[in-house]
């Protein structure tokens, strides 16, 4: 079966129900991710297949709360990729199990930056939950033909009238209230106050007047760019990079007004994982190995998780992706660390409502 092939019935799959899938992932061999679309790119991993002669098998969600939902569910896999914000929800859910960092190779390589980050790859009784792999931005994108740069210095353009029916968000709730913390001036989103969460709220329903469609994934956000459907979009390094390189008249600016969103995903072990440990351990080893830095900056636009990797990137790339200087990069962000349970609870209704025109 061919990647693509394979693609569509792992998601036709998912849509059947959680034991359809895994009765299909038991086909493909021992090893189940459960990933986001795009991140099965063999180049991502490479030394895996090298190793055993196949790809792992990849099931796919949407969203974080998707897929715990459909973990919660019974849906079985070895390896997930949450962000920070969802890590300590699966963690506390008991869906994880520890990680065995003598068997990562490159463990003590990981980023400091985040890996210093409070209660996200280790808690405090020194056991280790997640191994960061991709981490980048969800900023604003817009058209140079249609945007001036001067339109595109605040976060407050997506509420314009003058971009009605011309504007996308992330089908996602964090990117969504990341978007508005900033707008309303607020860095920390876990010190978020009530009156601050209306604030914020009401925002997110004057970008609902503009929205032509939230988008779901890559091929969603970058179709209406390259067909000139939207003019701006709150989106992600790997949109720019790609749609730069095929010439659409795009830009990101990350250094609007109210700052940037900062995100930082990764790797966890499922506690009840059906495959092998060995194949797991091996491809943690594989997605972390240096020369995956290369890549994942120059392809994807995102920084990976192995500092040595990244410090032996050309410096020009770096600074062309904005990675040269990690202080000055996070001194303007919003990072998505985990918000309170309920806070979350009430972010998840509250953006169905908006969409739903309330």
């Amino acid at each position: 079966m061919n990647s693509m092939l394979r693609r569509l019935a792992l998601a036709a799959a998912c849509t059947i129900g959680a034991g359809a899938v895994y009765a299909l992932a038991e086909g493909g061999g021992d090893l189940v991710v459960f990933d986001w679309s795009g991140y099965e790119d063999p180049l991502l991993h490479p030394e895996y297949a090298a190793k055993y002669g196949a790809e792992p098998t990849f099931a796919f969600f949407g969203d974080e709360d998707e897929a715990f939902e459909k973990m919660r569910a019974g849906f079985k896999a070895d390896i997930a990729h949450p962000c920070s914000q969802s890590v300590v929800k699966w963690r506390d859910a008991g869906m994880l199990q520890p990680l065995d960092t003598s068997k990562i190779s490159g463990w003590k390589d990981l980023n400091p930056g985040i890996m210093a980050m409070k209660d996200l790859a280790t808690t405090a009784d020194g056991k280790a939950w997640f191994m960061p792999f991709d981490w980048g931005n969800t900023s604003l994108l817009y058209r140079t033909d249609n945007v001036t740069k001067e339109e595109a210095q605040s976060l407050k353009i997506f509420a314009d009238p003058k971009f009605k029916g011309r504007v996308t968000i992330g089908d996602n709730v964090d990117d969504a209230y990341a978007l508005a913390s900033l707008v309303i001036g607020l860095k920390d989103w876990t010190k978020m106050t009530d009156a601050q969460f209306k604030e914020a709220s009401d925002f997110l329903r004057a970008v609902h007047k503009n929205v032509r469609f939230y988008w779901t994934d890559d091929t969603d956000i970058n179709q209406a760019f390259s067909g000139n459907e939207v003019d701006l979009a709150w989106g992600w390094n790997e949109t720019f990079v790609t749609l730069k390189g095929q010439g659409v008249p795009i830009e990101m600016n990350r250094d609007t007004k109210e700052g940037l969103s900062t995100w930082v995903c990764g790797y966890v072990l499922m506690k009840d994982a059906p495959g092998k440990l060995d194949q797991a351990y091996d491809f943690l080893n594989a997605v972390n190995a240096p020369g995956v830095s290369d890549y994942m900056v120059k392809t994807f636009g995102y920084g990976h998780g192995n500092g040595a990797g990244m410090a032996a990137i050309d410096h020009g790339i770096l600074v062309e992706r904005g990675f040269d200087n990690l202080d000055k990069f996070l001194d303007k962000t919003l990072f998505q660390q985990p918000v309170a349970p309920e806070l979350k609870q009430r972010m998840v209704a509250e953006f169905e409502k908006i969409k739903a025109g309330y």
